[in-house]
């Protein structure tokens, strides 16, 4: 099938006598941003997997971080927002070993074991972030690459948590998501205590959501646990693959009610 692929866009080539160079600079700004769209997504597929039931894909992470080094290394395309694309990658890849445990299930971010954080790509996220801030850019690229930054810091700290918001909030007004709005309330929960955090949750009304639910067992936990017991079973029900399901599960049995 590849094989015939290819055939068909070198006759189409030949056809329509589509010259192969390097575009000029206006067209490079034209394409880039959706090439960069194209790794990320590529990366985010990688990097949380419903498609095979596997929640972490290594092969398709490491794949969209060579197609960014490709472009790092290109004079023409090694600007602020591809070096702050490689970043974010770099500081997600830097904790892959600690995501997964040997039986495939999913680690939470406060369960993981530090020590298995990779310390190189860590750096390595640094040095790309550094080269990102040159220039008067700031995409939502950087932003993120920001807050994987800081994700990365081992000491849990009030400056890390207020940081991760305030970052979160410059993200949500460049482009709104749910997985940032999410996650931003789970910094209010770290800085401003779980009630600010639930109210806001609340507020979300993200219904069709199993992260959304998981977020509100896990801030009701120990406030309320009956309450925590029902969000993570809402969650349960509506989580997508075996490893989710088997989070939420475990969340549930840990609260022996």
């Amino acid at each position: 099938v590849i094989n015939k692929r290819l055939y068909r866009a070198r006759e189409k080539l030949r056809e329509e006598k589509i010259a192969i160079g390097l575009p000029g600079a206006a067209e490079i700004d034209k394409r880039l941003k959706a090439v960069l769209r194209t790794i990320y997504l590529l990366f985010s597929e990688g990097y949380y997997s419903v498609s095979h039931n596997q929640t972490l894909r290594k092969e398709l992470c490491l794949e969209a971080m060579r197609l960014c080094y490709m472009l790092v290394e290109n004079l023409h395309t090694n600007r602020p927002e591809v070096n702050a694309l490689l970043s974010l990658m770099c500081f997600h890849a830097s904790r892959f070993e600690a995501r997964i445990n040997n039986n495939g299930d999913l680690i939470l971010y406060d369960d993981q074991d530090t020590g298995l954080w990779n310390t190189g790509l860590i750096a390595k996220g640094a040095y790309y972030l550094n080269c990102a801030a040159k220039g008067d850019t700031l995409s939502k690229y950087h932003l993120e690459a920001a807050i994987a930054y800081w994700y990365t810091r081992k000491t849990d700290s009030k400056v890390k948590w207020m940081n991760i918001l305030e970052l979160h909030d410059q993200l949500l007004q460049i482009e709104y998501s749910p997985v940032a709005a999410l996650n931003r309330v789970y910094a209010v929960s770290q800085t401003k205590g779980k009630k600010t955090a639930i109210e806001e949750a609340l507020s979300l009304r993200m219904d069709n959501n199993h992260f959304y639910f998981a977020l509100l067992g896990e801030l009701h936990t120990d406030m309320n646990n009956k309450k925590a017991k029902r969000y993570f079973r809402n969650a349960l029900s509506l989580a997508r693959t075996s490893a989710d399901k088997k989070a939420m599960q475990t969340k549930i049995e840990k609260l022996g009610i």
